[in-house]
């Protein structure tokens, strides 16, 4: 899906994406370099062509190994909780499609990104757009592990629906770090912010409900 030919990003796309900006400030998405941050980005090159049309509206669509690309509201959201700063060393757990990966990386972070999903990682490897973003690292690897020998990091964002909060990961934030995850289990998730502070206290802050896929154990290579 994602190696199929680039496609061009037309006059009517980027009217399109202009229009899912106004969205999203509807919706409440305050931060105006996020805005920007995913205004530049074609959101229909991470889709099947099939999709191309609606790739601007506001929901997620299918994409490989049973995945999907989330809402561009939930991508919003999410990293508007995490107030991403130029050069935040940022952990991704969840690769996917690459969506959220390219907005943190528009917005100047360097993206540690972990796939456990053997068939996307491989897909992420020859997507064109990538080459734009020399900030972005892909790792193939379980995500309740982390990445602990490039830890610590600044800033880390969950994109499945973890049943808690990872102690590895934890461990892995630095102090003054923020994590946003999607944590519960079942039919929904309660957005949740945590932050270390200097001396390494955890805080915890509950927002919206939204509903992602699981965040499963181990590596699946088929």
């Amino acid at each position: 899906m994602l190696h199929s030919k680039p496609k061009e990003d037309t006059y009517l796309h980027k009217g399109l994406r202009k229009q899912l900006i106004e969205t999203l400030r509807e919706k409440g998405i305050k931060d105006e370099r996020l805005l920007n941050a995913i205004n530049a980005i074609p959101r229909h090159f991470f889709l099947d062509p099939a999709f191309e049309r609606i790739a601007y509206e506001d929901r997620a669509f299918p994409i490989s190994a049973g995945q999907t690309i989330s809402q561009p509201y939930t991508v919003a959201y999410q990293t508007e909780l995490l107030e991403v700063k130029k050069f935040d060393k940022v952990l991704e757990v969840g690769t996917g499609s690459a969506y959220q990966s390219c907005v943190l990386a528009e917005l100047g972070a360097t993206v540690y990104t972990i796939e456990r999903q053997k068939e996307l990682y491989d897909l992420t490897g020859k997507f064109f757009l990538l080459n734009r973003y020399p900030n972005i690292k892909r790792f193939y690897g379980d995500g309740y592990e982390g990445l602990p020998g490039y830890a610590p990091f600044d800033k880390i964002i969950i994109t499945a629906a973890a049943p808690y909060v990872p102690q590895k990961l934890l461990e892995q934030l630095k102090p003054g770090g923020v994590m946003v995850a999607p944590i519960g289990e079942g039919e929904g998730q309660k957005m949740t912010r945590i932050t270390k502070d200097k001396d390494g206290n955890i805080h915890t802050e509950v927002f919206g409900d939204f509903v992602f896929v699981p965040m499963l154990q181990g590596k699946n290579n088929h």
